[in-house]
């Protein structure tokens, strides 16, 4: 029987650095097959979200719920096994092994655990997801950024997130491999991926979110549909200042 609620509920979420808040009582959430961006200019309290979110920081209060139950207290580890994976800003690889090598372990670590052939097997199905299948025995240290951020997310994906957090996945990629990005991101929505993602490029949140939270200095200060909050002025005037907007 699947939960009938929020994929994901953020509620009064605060995260306080000694006397610096990142992030001011935070409420959000996310429904099942939604996609989900979280906005705002640099140094908004975005990524610290997300950093919530996964486990890599606890709320100082407040609390983060997946399916109804709390995940907030939880390491970083059994979160990922409840099913929320992550991509990070700067893509984390394990340098000292092979592409597959890198997807396996998402398979065998990831909210639905694959060993031996069937984690190589189905390695293989992720990175021919991405279009790296052939690529899948040369070292990571080899390729592009693209490529590796590819990997990374095929590395996710093998670990079966319930919830998959994008952290700027499209960020420093040209034209063309941006295109080819948005397409990847949206055949992942194809599938019924629950999706939040960090993203400063915006044509990316245009075509792929059905909402979007936007923050500022850790607030949220507007919530809805991409073309409403990006023709809001409190929006235009956080990103481009008073003098601008």
């Amino acid at each position: 029987m699947r939960y009938s609620g929020s994929a994901l509920s953020v509620n009064g979420v605060t995260k306080r650095f000694g006397g610096l808040v990142a992030v001011d009582n935070m409420e959000f959430s996310v429904g099942e097959h939604e996609m989900v961006g979280i906005i705002g200019p640099n140094g908004s309290g975005k990524t610290t979200m997300m950093n919530m979110i996964s486990g890599t920081f606890k709320p100082t209060s407040g609390s983060i719920s997946m399916m109804g139950s709390r995940i907030s207290d939880l390491p970083a580890q059994e979160i990922t096994r409840r099913g929320v994976g992550r991509t990070f800003q700067l893509v984390r690889l394990l340098p000292s092994l092979s592409v597959l090598e890198n997807v396996i372990a998402g398979a065998v670590f990831g909210h639905r655990k694959r060993w031996g052939r069937e984690a190589e097997d189905h390695a293989h199905r992720m990175l021919e997801r991405v279009g790296m299948d052939a690529m899948s025995y040369a070292p990571v240290s080899s390729l592009t950024y693209i490529d590796q951020k590819r990997v990374e997310l095929a590395r996710v994906l093998a670990g079966d997130p319930e919830i998959l957090l994008l952290d700027e996945w499209l960020a420093g990629l040209n034209p063309t491999e941006l295109e080819t990005g948005i397409e990847l991101i949206h055949d992942l929505r194809k599938e019924g991926r629950t999706v939040i993602l960090v993203e400063h490029v915006m044509d990316a949140i245009r075509s792929l979110c059905d909402r979007c939270v936007v923050m500022s200095s850790g607030v949220k200060i507007a919530e809805g549909s991409p073309d409403v909050v990006l023709s809001d002025p409190e929006v235009i005037r956080a990103y481009l200042g008073d003098d601008d907007a």
